[in-house]
């Protein structure tokens, strides 16, 4: 008999809020009578099975001592294994913040074994993470967005500094910086680890602030409230990682105002732009969509297509519980056909009539 399993953790500068994600989904689910495997991916990338109603500080050192380790196979008829035998998975909830648990590389690894999962496919998770493609594709959509430049030595971008400095590939707010100059952009990108793979800038504005919405899929499309997240700190410049996950008790303590007192053309704009975002990055399950507001105007900011606490916050504030919310996200996932790849056209026709590939090459 198969049934749910929750992931979580995974070789991320979010590991520890994904596991956070990840253990609430578990618990939630137990005791809404689902009985659920929970999988920790570790920071070195290994798979155990660990015990559902673990806590937090079991995880504080890594591994927690009662783990058993996995084997995952990325193959027809693959998926996770202790020992011998193969986990009997009806669907994944992915509680993965960040890496490769949210940018298509999980995503794409599930499709190969056939596992089904929450979230959305690989190609909608890799657009979703990359921050210079998916402002390029929000603006070729006509939607507002601040234009964004890749940092690279030899290169400047079209619009002047100050700039916010963020990795091209990331989340939460990690690794992302103020800066005065190009020159110091530059230099961030070549020293700062979570821009390993890429970095991009924006224009700074300092007197905006943020403006949130979630997304649902299943039942049926649904919106919630907007939120507007109160920055701890009034001198802080950005709306940071610190702010979001550790002050307040974490995300769902963090200081906001729910529903966001705006105008309501305000509220109409984020709400119909967010139909628009959701369907480009084919968004599933749940997902979050951040907004930039600037006196009158506002920008889409970003998509997390896997967002902190599965944004069960602002979906409470519509009536949802976390319970439903994660019920309604594993029917959906488990309803959705598993990915099969198209082969026709390669039907061997071009391998018979090749000539020798010594030919071939000339």
């Amino acid at each position: 008999m198969s049934r749910p399993a929750v992931l979580f953790g995974g070789p991320s500068p979010e590991h520890d809020i994904s596991v956070l994600t990840g253990l609430q989904a578990a618990r939630t689910l137990t005791g809404a009578g689902v009985e659920v495997d929970a999988i920790f991916w570790s920071k070195a990338g290994d798979w155990y099975q660990v015990d559902p109603g673990m806590e937090a500080a079991d995880f504080s050192e890594g591994v927690p001592a009662r783990g058993r380790q996995l084997r995952f196979e990325a193959a027809p008829g693959g998926g996770f294994f202790l020992k011998k035998k193969a986990l009997a998975i009806s669907a994944i909830v992915n509680c993965c913040h960040g890496g490769p648990g949210e940018d298509g590389t999980l995503q794409a690894a599930l499709d190969l074994a056939g596992i089904r999962y929450t979230g959305p496919d690989a190609a909608g998770s890799v657009l979703g993470m990359d921050k210079l493609a998916f402002g390029a594709v929000v603006a070729a959509a006509g939607l507002p967005t601040l234009p964004r430049a890749l940092v690279t030595p030899d290169g400047e971008p079209p619009f002047a500094g100050p700039f916010i400095a963020k990795p091209r590939f990331g989340g939460s707010s990690i690794g992302i910086e103020v800066v005065e100059d190009w020159e110091t952009a530059v230099a961030l990108a070549g020293s700062s680890p979570h821009m390993r793979r890429g970095a991009v800038v924006e224009p700074y504005l300092p007197e905006s602030r943020d403006l949130n919405i979630s997304v649902r899929t299943h039942p049926g499309f649904e919106l919630s409230p907007i939120e507007a997240p109160v920055r701890a700190n009034d001198s802080a410049r950005i709306y940071d990682y610190g702010q979001k996950y550790l002050a307040g008790g974490g995300l769902d303590g963090s200081a906001r105002q729910i529903p966001a007192e705006i105008p309501d053309d305000w509220s109409e704009s984020i709400r119909s732009m967010s139909v628009v975002v959701a369907g480009l990055v084919r968004a599933r399950s749940v997902a979050r969509i951040d907004f930039l507001q600037e006196g009158e105007r506002i920008f889409v900011n970003e998509i997390n297509t896997i967002p902190g606490s599965l944004s069960a916050y602002l979906w409470a504030e519509a009536g949802i519980s976390r319970a439903q919310l994660l019920q309604d996200m594993l029917e959906e996932a488990e309803q959705f056909p598993a990915v099969t790849f198209v082969t026709a056209g390669a039907d061997g026709v071009a391998l018979r009539s090749a000539s020798s590939i010594a030919a071939k090459l000339g």
